[in-house]
């Protein structure tokens, strides 16, 4: 496999020609902030978190979906993209219903984290509100639309770990939201087969178990992730 080379905030680096920046920027070190990134799955660059500034381009580039190339000259924190993050984070808060006080994900939330890390001690733009419901239908899941932020992670987790595509995506814009087999309650979606790798996957307390209490839900990932390696290095054989 062929190997590039490339600058990463100004240190030379080598990666292999089918690494995205993210994996060669994880590979040395450099931490670029995602939302939407799931070790195991796919990425698609919808939360735009991991913008890259990239020498001769005038767009910032997702560094999840972008490969490397040779002689690329990237910036992963400049004072631009430290701006555009923070200002990320701060429509996610402000387009949806997100009270950490009385979350089940609180102290466990990627959004939060992201928050902190962004240096955001307050919100500046204006909070939208939306009447947004909350489906407990299914006997040992629920899902807050509220705390949504439509990542796609529990989509594309029961499309390509679990193979039963119950989740997608449905309307446009303010209305996008995610749904359950064609707009159904999930208690009703035949296709779910109550394996919880969504909820694994979901990075706030969206999608929540309806035993957890505030603070309580704590969510081990890295299974995804193993479940996928050991699939692909034959580690299973039945």
């Amino acid at each position: 496999m062929a190997v590039k080379t490339l600058t990463i905030n100004n240190r030379l680096i080598s990666a292999r020609e089918s690494d995205t920046l993210l994996d060669a920027a994880r590979e040395v070190g450099v931490h670029i902030p995602t939302l939407c990134h799931l070790e195991g799955v796919s990425d698609i660059g919808a939360c735009r978190l991991c913008l890259v500034e990239i020498a001769g381009s005038n767009k910032l580039q997702p560094a999840c979906v972008t490969k490397v190339a040779e002689g690329m000259e990237i910036q992963t924190n400049t004072e631009k993209l430290q701006k555009y993050r923070k200002m990320i984070v701060e429509l996610l808060f402000a387009e949806g219903n997100h009270i950490c006080s009385v979350c089940v994900a609180n102290g466990s939330c990627e959004l939060q984290d992201l928050a902190v890390e962004m240096g955001m001690d307050h919100v500046s733009l204006a909070y939208q509100f939306p009447q947004r419901d909350v489906d407990l239908s299914h006997e040992r899941f629920g899902i807050d639309h509220n705390r949504c932020v439509l990542c796609t992670r529990c989509i594309r987790v029961c499309d390509e770990i679990e193979g039963a595509h119950t989740w997608d995506m449905a309307g446009r814009g303010h209305n996008s939201r995610v749904i359950t087999d064609l707009n159904q309650p999930w208690g009703t979606a035949d296709s779910c087969t109550s394996c919880g790798k969504c909820l694994m996957a979901c990075p706030t307390g969206a999608i929540f178990s309806q035993c957890s209490t505030v603070g309580e839900m704590a969510k081990e990932r890295s299974k995804l992730e193993f479940i996928t390696t050991a699939r692909k290095e034959r580690k299973w054989i039945f």
